[in-house]
């Protein structure tokens, strides 16, 4: 990395903190802010040394945006670095969540219901948005939308088996690597100098070891020991390690873990999941209002702030333990295609949940659906952003309450 002196601390903290409080607009978004930020305006690295490293953290599970301000703090000042940038941009939005939450879930008698089902509508609009947008970019070929369509069916044939989505994406992966071929990509015309991040191999296979070990040893211990907070770290756990394709795949993992196992009901799940749209920062923060939503003896800001970190360490320990492989796995021309095939099983997961629960818990009636196409056509055609059209539908949901 091409970068000038190295941030203090308190420095990286408080540059993504501000990025943390302005950052609107989910993942794509955030990286516009960070390449303004670091590549236009403080020169920690190069236009090359940027993509690439997009490119790196859209190869790996979890929150991409999150994982590049990662890989940026720990440019600077080390693990110590990332940290910083991690707490920074994650904070604001995970403080106001848990707090909604806390409201919520103490004063929810005082909420009008058009609130909540407005919130629930725009819900709907804004994985359809996610849908469309992914499916163009991740699905533009036959095969690839055959995969997706067939991974939507099984996900709702299959939808009570547990395990399943991590079934599919595991053949999602060998009917890629068997039946697609990355030719859009030429590993010949990478620069092996271009992200030049400092780490050694050890530390690589220890960061990623630390990975698979807490993959198998969290659901063991919550078999063992069932207890609330642990089966709830090792649910966000799974949920963060498994996540493709951005911060709204996250929603069916999450809804299986908290909702089907009751620990909080579909509309505060769904609310919650509106509420998020409109925050700045990470999409992964719906953790902590899910966490801080729970019934539990615990305080709520115990439950949100122990889910949310159970969902960000594995994307922490998976960019740290890619960093020093990075080059050798861009070349591997069959890993990039099993890579595809994973990409189009996830807009497959995305479609099912925008049927089942999304869609068929949220709209009930024709003037749902047209509230929906209201709010989808105002963030698509007309970008507006998504808490302007958040208040919007909220104030229609209302008013076609009191007309009818």
């Amino acid at each position: 990395m091409n970068n000038q002196a190295s941030s203090s601390l308190a420095s990286i903290f408080l540059t993504f903190l501000k990025l943390g409080c302005i950052s609107f607009g989910g993942p794509i978004a955030h990286l516009g802010y960070f390449r303004q930020e670091f590549v236009a305006r403080r020169k920690w690295l190069s236009e090359e040394a940027y993509a690439e490293l997009v490119a790196l953290c859209q190869f790996l599970p979890g929150p991409a945006s999150s994982q590049v301000g990662m890989v940026l703090g720990y440019s600077q000042k080390s693990y110590m670095g990332a940290i910083a940038a991690w707490l920074g941009f994650t904070l604001p939005s995970a403080c106001l969540l848990i707090l909604l939450a806390t409201g919520l879930t103490q004063y929810g008698e005082l909420i009008a219901p058009e609130f909540i089902h407005g919130l629930k509508l725009l819900a709907v609009a804004v994985v359809i948005q996610a849908v469309w947008s992914m499916a163009k970019t991740l699905c533009p070929d036959w095969p690839r939308i055959l995969m997706m369509v067939i991974v939507a069916i099984l996900v709702l044939v299959f939808s009570s088996v547990i395990g399943s989505q991590l079934l599919l994406m595991l053949l999602a992966a060998i009917a890629g690597s068997l039946w697609l071929s990355p030719s859009s990509n030429n590993p010949s015309n990478i620069n092996s100098n271009i992200l030049a991040i400092p780490m050694s191999h050890s530390m690589g296979f220890i960061f990623l070891g630390v990975f698979f070990l807490l993959l198998l040893l969290l659901p063991l211990l919550a078999y063992l020991y069932p207890m609330l907070l642990l089966e709830m770290i090792s649910a966000c756990y799974r949920a963060g390690s498994l996540v493709f394709g951005g911060g709204h795949v996250v929603l069916p993992l999450l809804e299986t873990e908290f909702v089907a196992t009751q620990w909080l009901n579909q509309e505060t799940f769904l609310a919650g999941y509106g509420v998020t749209q409109v925050m700045p920062g990470p999409l992964f923060t719906f953790a902590a209002f899910l966490g801080a939503s729970i019934t539990s003896p615990y305080s709520a800001w115990v439950t949100g702030v122990l889910a949310l970190l159970a969902i960000f360490i594995p994307s922490f320990l998976l960019v740290m333990g890619a960093l020093p492989f990075w080059i050798s796995l861009r070349q591997h021309a069959r890993l990039q295609a099993a890579f595809m095939g994973v990409n189009a099983g996830v807009v497959g997961i995305l479609l099912a949940a925008l049927y089942q629960p999304i869609a068929s818990h949220a709209i009930h009636d024709l003037k749902d659906i047209g509230l929906v196409l209201l709010a989808w056509w105002a963030m698509t055609y007309q970008k507006l952003p998504v808490w302007l059209v958040a208040i919007l539908i909220v104030v229609l949901a209302y008013a076609m309450k009191l007309s009818f």
